[in-house]
């Protein structure tokens, strides 16, 4: 028989087993564009934002999306994985995979877990590893901040680029029509024996 603890903890890896978890998300994105993009792959039950409490506002967000059936999760995760998929313009696609129980700020004490923690002392023998450790914290901050502010130049180039394709396939556009428009495609079409639709 399971305690309530156990039971509560269950429920909770069976709504881990259906979240999707969303990476490289515009910060411009919202509750309900999540909803209206995820929505096409079955009934999405809850969005919950990841917040980034060190980087910068700039950063691409993440998202917790939890779907009604584990399925329907999948199915997110199969098609973003295998085909670009863009939400509210960020110029790269987003990322998906199956979430994660401590990606969850509400989850519950799993079952038979106990945290204990206590002050050092500079003459205690575990005092040199602790400082070890937190030069290792700063080491990883460091790199961590390095590596956002390349991700951030790139999606920069990369947004840069992608403007500058769109820019130039609506001159082509332009172009195209004003052919069509002015009877030049046609007469050229006459000339070369090529059948041409009349512009309308």
């Amino acid at each position: 028989m399971a305690t309530p603890e156990e039971a509560a903890y269950d429920k909770f890896l069976e709504r881990v087993r259906r979240t999707v978890y969303i990476d490289e998300l515009t910060p411009l994105a919202t509750t309900p564009v999540i909803e209206s993009a995820f929505n096409q792959f079955g009934t999405v039950k809850k969005v919950s934002f990841i917040p980034n409490f060190l980087g910068p506002k700039e950063l691409p967000m993440s998202v917790l999306v939890e779907m009604e059936t584990e399925d329907m999760a999948q199915a997110v995760i199969s098609t973003v994985s295998q085909l670009p998929f863009m939400v509210a313009g960020m110029p790269r696609p987003v990322r998906a995979s199956a979430a994660e129980p401590n990606m969850f700020v509400d989850r519950p004490k799993k079952p038979g877990r106990t945290i204990r923690f206590r002050w050092i002392e500079p003459n205690d023998p575990d005092f040199d590893k602790a400082r070890r450790m937190k030069r290792l914290a700063r080491k990883h901050t460091a790199e961590n901040s390095f590596m956002l502010k390349k991700q951030l130049e790139e999606a920069e180039k990369l947004s840069k680029q992608q403007s500058e394709t769109a820019v130039t396939h609506h001159k082509k556009f332009e172009m195209m029509d004003k052919l069509l428009y002015d009877g030049v495609a046609q007469k050229l079409a006459d000339r070369y024996s090529m059948k041409c639709f009349p512009y309308r």
